[in-house]
């Protein structure tokens, strides 16, 4: 383990789509731009066998994070639009709709990561204890 996963916090383990229990294995096989297999989640950790699907229906939960933090985003987004940067109403709103689209396998995952991490904590001896 290098110095920078050993320090890892949640934060940038949430942000790399890391393993909430060690820290070091990928949430996901693709990296997040990646257009093939963009939600596609291996069964386990590869590092420490934690498995990312701990129940029927988990990822249920994932919905309602993306929800939340969308819905302000695009009120924000909109909101600043029309008022900050002077946009038209459909302007502002078109742009929001390719930035979504463009983002929208970021946001799939991204919510599945916080999601997880909310309910896998992170054990420092995980790697060890295979």
């Amino acid at each position: 383990m290098d110095k920078q996963e050993k320090n890892r916090g949640v934060l940038s383990s949430i942000f790399l789509m890391k393993c909430p229990r060690c820290r070091e294995g990928d949430l996901f096989y693709t990296h997040t731009f990646s257009y093939s297999r963009p939600t596609e989640m291996p069964d386990k950790c590869e590092i420490c066998k934690q498995s990312f699907s701990p129940e029927p229906g988990f990822w249920f939960g994932a919905m309602f994070v993306s929800y939340i933090w969308m819905a302000w985003f695009c009120l924000f987004f909109v909101g600043g639009g029309i008022l900050i940067a002077g946009m038209s109403v459909n302007g502002a709103f078109a742009l929001l709709i390719v930035i979504c689209a463009i983002f929208y396998f970021w946001i799939f995952r991204i919510s599945r990561s916080m999601w997880i991490h909310v309910y896998v904590k992170y054990d420092p001896f995980a790697k060890s204890k295979k």
